[in-house]
């Protein structure tokens, strides 16, 4: 990788931050008016130990119950025209990561190199005065942000027809909503034409439309080869918008790679299940009388073990089992819920080959496809489950053995189409629409 092609370089990146302690209070009036003589050299030497780490070895894992790692150790590169997301749980250290980047707070220890003018809107109306009305913010941002006054007249009416404000244009922001101040911050945070564009998750704050037009914008500026690196919680943004991921957890770094492999590795953290399970020892392996079950398998078309994948891929669920005796009806079923423990379908093994036929013994693979543009965003888990029938006998039923995620996108062809949120649901079919016309 060229050095001239790298926007942002992050290496060891650490931010420390002291942690507060809780006050003593006197149980007496000699020991308050004590209190009250030492409080100005207390509070100064407690103003200095929140920003002073001298006595903490940074190098060591373990520090003080006072001290928090925010960030620890992160490091990566961010190219010229590239869409990066930072993705992570709350209290991962996205928020500080972007603001060190954006010189608000400096690093305890670690380099960052920046190559281009930054643009930031961390949050809703950051930057802006109160006081001053929307279009006096709109000079001092730019300002700010190394523009000359007559560069920023000169997008000063894109900024304005972007942010939907012109109405309010000469109103002090302190009486906008925080709509408007977010509208106008993007509108002018993405005008001014920064090499790099940092957003963090202040979009979630406007309507829909202004969302996708926002997601649109950003889409835009990459394009424009310039560089954005994108905080959200709404994963389908970050596939749709990004091109790679940073995923932080717990102020590390856990991985970077492409949007669609590291939301979906996102997406299953903390799963104790996988896609996979096997049972190789006979003795081991979960069944009854007539089967007994050998593996169970989350796959792609392509036959391949599937963690994640996009919600316009259709899912296999397979149950490979070994039926022990002749003659038995057999019934595999499977059982999908969400992450909430909902339900979402039932699906039984209706091939018309072996249905309500008596079966020989002997091993057999059943395949129950899932189609594309049916689950919903999000992770999945299967109970997998074979009765033999006349009576019905179950012969296993094993909970939650797999699991899996979906991803989604902002694509024509989607439930969702261009739709910046998550649909609710539990499915989400995209359903052939028709729509009559007349005058």
């Amino acid at each position: 990788m060229s050095k001239n092609n790298i926007a942002v370089n992050v290496e060891n990146l650490s931010k420390v931050f002291r942690l507060g302690v809780k006050e003593q209070t006197s149980e007496n009036f000699a020991g308050a008016l004590w209190g009250f003589v030492r409080s100005p050299m207390k509070n100064f030497r407690k103003y200095r130990s929140l920003y002073n780490f001298n006595d903490i070895n940074l190098s060591e894992e373990e520090q003080g119950d006072d001290i928090l790692w925010a960030l620890r150790n992160v490091s990566f590169t961010v190219n010229e025209g590239e869409v990066v997301g930072i993705i992570g749980g709350n209290g991962a250290g996205k928020s500080t990561l972007l603001k060190i980047l954006s010189r608000i707070t400096p690093p305890t220890k670690g380099n960052i190199s920046i190559h281009g003018r930054v643009s930031s809107l961390l949050e809703v109306g950051t930057g802006f005065h109160p006081e001053l009305t929307g279009r006096e913010n709109v000079y001092l941002n730019g300002t700010i942000l190394g523009m000359r006054r007559k560069e920023v007249a000169q997008k000063f009416d894109e900024i304005v027809a972007f942010s939907e404000v012109d109405k309010f244009l000469d109103t002090p922001v302190k009486r906008y909503s925080s709509g408007m101040r977010v509208r106008l911050a993007f509108a002018v945070a993405a005008h001014l034409e920064p090499e790099i564009l940092i957003v963090d998750e202040v979009l979630a704050v406007g309507d829909a439309a202004f969302q996708q037009k926002c997601m649109n914008k950003m889409q835009d500026v990459g394009k424009e080869g310039r560089t954005v690196l994108f905080v959200s919680h709404n994963m389908p943004a970050v596939t749709s918008l990004c091109d790679r991921v940073v995923w932080l957890d717990h102020g590390q770094k856990v991985s970077e790679g492409p949007a669609q492999e590291i939301v979906g590795n996102y997406l299953l953290a903390g799963m104790v299940t996988k896609a996979q399970r096997e049972w190789k020892d006979p003795a081991s392996a979960p069944g009854g009388q007539f089967a007994r079950l050998c593996a169970v398998r989350v796959v792609s078309e392509s036959g391949e073990v599937m963690e994640h994948g996009d919600i316009q891929d259709p899912v296999g669920i397979q149950m490979e089992y070994e039926v022990l005796q002749d003659g038995e009806i057999m019934l595999p079923h499977f059982r999908v819920k969400n992450d909430n423990g909902v339900l979402v379908f039932v699906t039984l093994d209706h091939d018309p080959d072996w249905y309500q036929c008596p079966r020989p013994k002997g091993r057999y693979i059943s395949t129950a496809w899932i189609p594309g543009n049916f689950l919903n965003e999000g992770p999945y888990f299967i109970d997998c489950n074979l009765i033999t029938r006349h009576p019905d006998v179950p012969q296993f039923n094993e909970r939650e053995v797999v699991s899996f995620a979906v991803t989604g996108n902002m694509e024509p062809g989607t439930a969702r189409g261009d739709w910046p949120g998550r649909l609710g649901g539990v499915v989400s079919p995209a359903l052939e629409w028709k729509t009559a016309y007349s005058q």
